[in-house]
């Protein structure tokens, strides 16, 4: 018989104890405090003033990381932030990224197509990973032959090989020096891309943030490197963990498949429960910038709090039976793209690569399993909650 059992369990159990610690607690290991309810996550997600997302005052410092951080507004706080997101709003409205179904469907349909003639396949190597990742360079304007240079460099950024489950301090400056040759290729590599489009223009997405402006102001090339990268690295990273996580709890739930298969309108409300149920990034960091009492508790200045969206996700102040996997669940307000100034900015594009790609696999396949979890391979938790390796077997329509 199957083993129903998976890390992403052992996951779920943490999450339940840190509830059951209570909603904030110092965990003196780490040196860090947690804050794990929906409220509490809300309002530390809420209030840049007081939780910043600016880390430098407390993380290591690195080279070619400063580099990348002069455009990577996810660790900005206002005014910058505000500035740079609305200049990159200019270039990648929801309208350019609805405009991109077509060709997300086309490059998902070619995908699936090579493997038409097998009847087992490594869903991640296979879609999960690709299709993001080729949508994406497409929509920059880099070169097609490049893609699996990407791969590359989001395996080493996310793979949390340096990582334990919980790391302090010591181990993320271990990993920081680790990862950063990575970080200076890629930085090399986006700001050659940039130079290039600056000298001959196309009908893309780096040429567009290049002619940015707001009050006549544009965007540097170092801030636009650092757009960039982000959008090639980890802008791919949510869809393959949503899609691969998709088929791991739909697999799990006996009957799901041919439910959605049989009503297609209902991915939309059962990939939003799978974002609940398992957030890719389940915990995001703040600096406090003053002492502040939160949850009964004083926390002083330049201190790190985690925000733990996946034990929110699943608070029971918040969600009716919490644990319980609903794809029917609405409404469905989880914390996964984060809430305030920094919801997550390709939130629209995760979604609309995840609900093609999950119809496409419904109508290809009149069954889709996973024959065997002692062969699913796990990101690092750590660092991302999803699948490195996922084979299924299938049966076509």
């Amino acid at each position: 018989m199957t083993e129903r059992r998976s890390p992403f369990d052992a996951l779920a159990d943490r999450w339940r104890s840190l509830r059951e610690a209570g909603p904030v607690r110092h965990d003196e290991r780490q040196g860090v405090w947690q804050v794990v309810d929906h409220h509490g996550v809300s309002t530390v997600l809420g209030d840049p003033a007081t939780y910043s997302s600016d880390m430098s005052p407390i993380a290591p410092a690195q080279e070619d990381f400063d580099a990348f951080r002069q455009g990577n507004f996810v660790g900005m706080d206002p005014p910058h932030h505000r500035k740079l997101r609305t200049l990159v709003s200019q270039a990648f409205t929801p309208r350019t990224v609805q405009g991109l179904a077509p060709r997300i469907e086309a490059v998902a349909t070619r995908l699936l197509d090579g493997v038409a003639d097998r009847d087992r396949f490594d869903l991640v190597d296979t879609l999960a990973y690709p299709l993001p990742i080729i949508v994406i360079a497409e929509l920059l304007g880099v070169p097609a032959e490049d893609h699996p240079l990407f791969q590359e460099w989001a395996s080493t950024l996310f793979g949390g090989e340096q990582l334990g489950e919980a790391p302090d301090m010591a181990d993320l400056e271990r990993a920081l020096e680790a990862i950063a040759p990575t970080v200076r290729e890629m930085n090399g590599y986006v700001l050659d891309h940039i130079r290039r489009r600056r000298a001959d223009p196309g009908d893309d997405l780096t040429s567009r943030l290049l002619g940015a402006e707001v009050d006549g102001v544009r965007l540097t090339d170092q801030e636009i490197v650092g757009f960039v990268a982000l959008l090639l690295v980890a802008g791919h990273i949510t869809t393959t963990a949503l899609l691969g996580n998709a088929v791991v709890a739909f697999d799990r739930e006996p009957g799901t498949f041919d439910a959605l298969r049989a009503d297609p309108g209902r991915i939309p409300d059962a990939l939003e429960e799978v974002l609940r149920w398992l957030p890719p990034f389940p915990e995001l960091g703040r600096r406090t910038t003053r002492r502040v009492t939160l949850g009964g508790h004083e926390i002083p200045a330049d201190t790190l709090v985690m925000a733990h969206l996946g034990a929110a996700n699943r608070d029971p102040a918040r969600f009716p039976d919490p644990d319980t996997f609903d794809v029917t669940r609405t409404p469905n307000p989880h914390l996964t793209f984060g809430h305030g100034i920094h919801f997550c900015f390709g939130a629209h594009l995760a979604r609309l690569e995840a609900r093609i790609g999950t119809r496409l696999l419904l109508e290809r396949f009149r069954s889709l399993g996973v024959p065997s979890y002692d062969d699913v391979t796990h990101q690092n938790p750590a660092v991302i909650v999803g699948v490195r390796h996922l084979p299924v077997e299938v049966t076509r329509t």
